[in-house]
């Protein structure tokens, strides 16, 4: 069996953490196996659905490193899906309702006042003909729903194991609304037969739709694709949707955060696996297996992506990292210090201004005998290493009195003309014996 997974997102908001751990679960699944991986757009919601999202959606994939081998849009199919309608309602498994919102609601408190699960009562498979012509007289347009079979719905879930649906538990679903517009599950078993999907694997969220789905395609005379359902990701004291922000991937781009950050720990939440510090996405299809996921509830917190961020650039070698470098004077040596004491590819910059580009000392009056002592001090050594700043320190504390901030804070403002930044131990071998010395003397360099 040739093996093709999808990834099927709605534009209408920004991809979140959620959603896009579920397209990488597919996608290394797919890659795992050298199988294809599909990108559907699922845009029947005309209104909802934008151009710009789509565009975004396709942009963030892409910097995740995501590839697809082919990609389409519901929008251009919606003939595809009136010739399945037509066919189902030949069928009977397709029956027009015309009860309002109102009605239902209303229908469903009884029920519930009597003790009974709010199930539809299939009330509009008992209409006439003459009946259903007299509410459309009256300007009601029928929203339709599928007639699910009297059987227990069984399937073998690789992530759930067993799962069993016995019948009469649930209504009777619209598969297409009063104005006419589809939901997702006769579109996506439409799409999913007619792609040749083989596999799909999503959030524990759509367990009760699989059911549907699965006497969808054998309404179809189809054979239904393997299904996963993977715990869903939730954020710690927080909703997660694509109208929730914070959890959007382009907040995660614009904050500096490297791809395979994300990667890495998209594809371990759900596990019992720490997240690795790979930094190519070979390495990580290497080392995935949909075994490995299990149905633990899974907690997204951003402080930990943030932790392994700089955990994933102090594994970049400098091979990885020049081309990114855009311009800026960095050597091998410069990063394989710097890239262990910074959390993001951005503050690489702050290290770099520092080092390579002038910088005004700030120095007061009382500093400037204190600040020649220490120059004086530095150039005795004959080279700069991660040594030199606890060697240079111990002996500018036995030649002065100063100690605490008064010494180290003066010396940072003289090195550095800011009151922060990365630790001097790390930056004064890479300014250079010369910058440090000028910058102490009170000159700009």
């Amino acid at each position: 069996m040739s093996i093709i997974t999808r990834f099927a997102p709605s534009p209408t908001g920004l991809l979140h953490v959620g959603n896009v751990r579920t397209a990488l679960i597919n996608f290394l699944f797919a890659r795992k196996h050298n199988a294809d991986f599909i990108l559907r757009i699922d845009d029947t919601d005309l209104e909802r659905s934008t151009p710009e999202f789509e565009s975004q959606m396709k942009s963030d994939l892409s910097w995740l490193g995501f590839t697809w081998e082919n990609t389409f849009n519901q929008k251009n199919r919606l003939d595809r899906y009136e010739e399945v309608k037509n066919k189902l309602i030949a069928d009977g498994r397709l029956y027009p309702c015309y009860e309002t919102k109102e009605e239902l609601e209303f229908k469903r408190k009884i029920q519930l006042s009597q003790g009974n699960p709010p199930i539809y009562d299939r009330s509009s498979l008992k209409l006439t003909d003459e009946e259903k012509k007299q509410y459309e007289s009256e300007g009601k347009t029928p929203h339709y729903r599928f007639k699910l079979n009297e059987n227990a719905t069984e399937w073998d879930d690789m992530v759930r194991g067993h799962v069993k649906f016995e019948p009469n538990t649930t209504s009777d679903p619209i598969l297409i609304r009063g104005n006419g517009t589809w939901t997702y599950m006769l579109c996506s078993a439409v799409d999913d037969i007619d792609y040749k999907i083989t596999h799909v694997i999503r959030g524990e969220d759509h367990i009760s739709n699989t059911s549907t789905n699965i006497q969808l395609f054998e309404a179809l005379n189809e054979t239904p694709p393997i299904f996963a359902h993977v715990s869903r990701v939730t954020a710690k004291n927080s909703e997660m949707s694509k109208r929730s922000g914070g959890f959007d991937i382009k907040s995660l781009r614009d904050k500096g955060l490297e791809p395979m950050t994300v990667i890495n720990f998209l594809s371990s939440i759900g596990t019992s696996k720490a997240p690795g510090k790979f930094t190519d996405m070979k390495n990580i299809v290497e080392n995935f297996s949909i075994d490995n996921f299990n149905k633990s509830p899974t907690t997204y917190e951003e402080n930990e992506l943030i932790s392994l961020n700089h955990k994933i650039l102090s594994a970049m070698e400098f091979s990885e990292i020049e081309p990114r470098l855009e311009g800026m004077d960095i050597d091998q040596k410069f990063w394989m210090v710097a890239r262990n004491n910074i959390e993001r590819f951005l503050d690489l910059k702050i290290w770099y201004d520092i080092c390579k580009n002038p910088v005004k000392p700030i120095i007061s009056d009382e500093d400037v005998a204190f600040l020649n002592e220490a120059a004086s001090l530095l150039s005795s050594f004959s080279d700069l290493d991660e040594n030199s700043w606890g060697e240079w320190v111990s002996k500018i504390k036995d030649a002065t009195s100063r100690k605490g901030k008064s010494l180290f804070m003066t010396l940072r403002m003289a090195l550095t003309g800011i009151n922060n930044g990365p630790e001097l131990k790390f930056l004064l071998p890479l300014i250079s014996m010369e910058k440090a010395i000028q910058r102490l003397e009170g000159k700009t360099s």
